[in-house]
């Protein structure tokens, strides 16, 4: 876990940085990505895509998901397992 200080800096963790390749002295990107910050290294920009192509990427990953589903036999319900959603809330505790 990083902190930012009074100067709106960020530390960058040594593994972070050896496993991309950031040096000092870099430009790293900082992208909003919906309710993140995508932090992208040098040369490893990301594509900028369309709205059109990216709702084609959703549409084809939506149907793919559709077909493993159906592979593994989920037919949406939930299983009996013995312990209901409540009983997370209250094991483990005095009554």
């Amino acid at each position: 876990m990083a902190k930012v200080t009074s100067k709106l800096q960020v530390t960058l963790p040594r593994a972070i940085a050896d496993r991309y390749g950031i040096r000092p002295g870099d430009d790293i990107q900082w992208q909003p990505a919906g309710s993140v910050i995508q932090v992208v290294p040098p040369g490893k920009q990301a594509p900028v895509l369309s709205p059109d192509a990216r709702l084609k990427l959703f549409d084809a990953a939506t149907i793919r998901q559709k077909l493993r589903q159906r592979r593994r036999g989920k037919s949406g319900r939930v299983a009996d397992r013995g312990w209901r959603r409540e009983d997370l809330y209250t094991r483990g505790r005095a009554r």
